[in-house]
């Protein structure tokens, strides 16, 4: 029995409540002036509203064009110029907002040129390592 309770402050057309706010076997119990009121979120519907943004995006999606969204810095390079990489494998770690962030390949390839350095400072969407195609390497 997952349970969590907390009081809250809300506004509804600038008349403001005093509401009370339980989480109680998967469901919302609302309190509202002494009113109890359940409310249930159908997470069918959510699922695949959200896209999860995928932190190798750089340049066009699925492009071996690596960058990283935020600002931050280089913490670690796993991976040296040459090396095959697999899509989804961590390339390199980036530290942003005192948290260490993974950023992976976008495709299956070669490491081809990579563009920083450990302990660099870089700013968001500037190119950080380009990765060639191993489909088109091979042609």
């Amino acid at each position: 029995m997952t349970s969590l309770s907390e009081k809250r402050k809300v506004s509804v057309n600038g008349i403001e409540y005093q509401v009370g706010i339980q989480f109680d076997d998967g469901k919302w119990e609302v309190s509202i002036d002494g009113n109890l009121y359940e409310v249930e979120i159908d997470q069918a519907s959510r699922r695949g509203q959200r896209k999860k943004r995928d932190s190798s995006r750089g340049g066009r999606p699925s492009s071996g064009l690596i960058s990283s969204a935020i600002p931050g810095k280089i913490v670690s390079i796993l991976v040296s110029e040459g090396d095959k990489v697999d899509s989804g494998s961590v390339v390199i770690v980036l530290e942003a907002m005192k948290m260490q962030n993974e950023i992976k390949a976008g495709i299956d390839g070669k490491v081809e040129k990579i563009m920083c350095e450990p302990g660099e400072r870089i700013e968001a969407n500037v190119p950080l390592m380009e990765i060639v195609d191993s489909k088109k390497e091979d042609e």
